[in-house]
């Protein structure tokens, strides 16, 4: 079994957490205001569709931008 360092914080990490707050995100506003707040979840599934079939994610652009170190080299 893998387990990745938690020593730092790293981009790949970071894009983790984020979508996993957005994702609880939506969810609670689905349930608590809206039924439309089920669309952040759907907007999450589709960028990390995206990253997986192109290797193209807006949020790590940003991130980077951020100065967050990739731990995964890009070639």
């Amino acid at each position: 079994m893998y387990i990745a360092s938690t020593k730092t914080w790293y981009l790949e990490r970071t894009l983790f957490l984020i979508a996993g707050l957005v994702s609880l995100l939506g969810i609670s506003i689905g349930y608590l205001i809206s039924p439309w707040g089920y669309m952040l979840n759907l907007l999450v599934g589709l960028n990390l569709v995206v990253f997986a079939t192109t290797g193209f994610c807006v949020m790590s652009v940003i991130l980077i931008r951020f100065g967050i170190p990739a731990k995964c080299s890009r070639e």
